[in-house]
């Protein structure tokens, strides 16, 4: 999940040196091909998983749908609001969203441990979105105040539906389906979905090497490595954890902003960093066992206890 997330904290960085591309564009190339590409590679994983797919497809589908809008909505906030904005509220409104879809669809309870980790990765993205917003304050900016606020708009609607595709993964994987062959159907539909998106807005992306290059990246590094790594994570941890390990994908992407765009990070975005590697070091502990909780305790061990003295007849 975390090697996911920093794959994923890339991209940002990567869409500054393909400016002409407009975002429609990006999302669609990253997630559509990355898409097409997991559904090739994953191919012998679905076949055998077709009837069990099809038993469950409006999950499927619903996933689908999910992938094809996310990368739309997620690159036109970044460029909209700015590439941190829009990167923070993206990926800092999916955890409450997939723990309300937990919550609500699977009536799962929160833990004092995820509720501790949200508090702490939430806290930093808003550190961060401060951050962002001092250094518009203190330099020109380009972004008036419609364009930001519909692009906080287009974040939660990017943060939703990756929590929506998220729990629709997670919920074919623990319905016996192959983390491949969920991954693989899902990401593949919502690739076909994208492709008229790409054939319409893509022109660019073959005016030039450099917007190739990055086109390229996108497909196979983010998004392709980065989700194959995210199905196998998703065979670990609930869908509400997924989402809030990702919240390092907006530490990554302004560390990158600093280092090679060039961008200033204020002291109150280091702040959010810093709550952020908290909220892994939270919620990647592993839980105790019962025989340390019972040490904890002080009471002896399960298997230490002495049964009682049997009966002299």
């Amino acid at each position: 999940m975390l090697a996911a997330s920093v794959l994923w904290g890339t991209t940002g960085t990567a869409a500054t040196f393909a400016p002409a591309v407009g975002p429609l564009a990006i999302g669609a190339a990253a997630m559509g091909l990355g898409g097409l590409l997991q559904a090739l590679v994953a191919a012998p994983h679905i076949t055998r998983h077709t009837t069990h797919l099809r038993g469950q497809s409006g999950i499927v589908l619903l996933g689908a749908v999910a992938v094809a809008v996310y990368p739309l909505a997620f690159y036109t906030s970044m460029r909209l609001a700015g590439v941190t904005v829009g990167t923070v509220v993206s990926i800092g409104s999916a955890p409450l969203a997939a723990a309300v879809i937990e919550r609500v669809i699977d009536r799962r309870r929160l833990t004092y441990r995820w509720m501790l980790g949200a508090v702490l990765g939430l806290t930093g993205t808003v550190l961060l979105c401060l951050a962002q917003a001092l250094n518009a304050h203190s330099g020109p900016t380009n972004a008036s105040g419609g364009d930001a606020v519909l692009g906080v708009g287009l974040g939660l609607v990017a943060g939703l539906t990756y929590a929506l595709y998220t729990w629709t993964a997670h919920r074919l994987i623990h319905r016996g389906v192959a983390s491949r062959a969920a991954m693989g159907t899902i990401f593949g539909l919502g690739g076909v979905l994208l492709l008229p998106v790409l054939l319409a807005t893509g022109t660019p992306l073959i005016s030039s090497w450099s917007n190739a290059a990055v086109g390229v990246y996108m497909a196979l590094v983010p998004m392709f490595a980065g989700y194959a790594l995210f199905g196998w994570g998703l065979n670990h941890v609930p869908a509400s954890t997924a989402t809030t390990l990702s919240l390092v994908e907006p530490a990554i992407a302004a560390v990158l902003a600093v280092l090679v765009v060039g961008e200033r990070l204020p002291a109150p975005g280091w702040a959010g960093i810093a709550l952020i590697t908290g909220c892994l070091v939270v919620l990647t502990r592993a839980e105790p066992t019962r025989h340390e909780q019972a040490d904890r305790r002080g009471s002896p061990r399960p298997e230490a206890r002495r049964s009682p003295p049997a009966r002299v007849r």
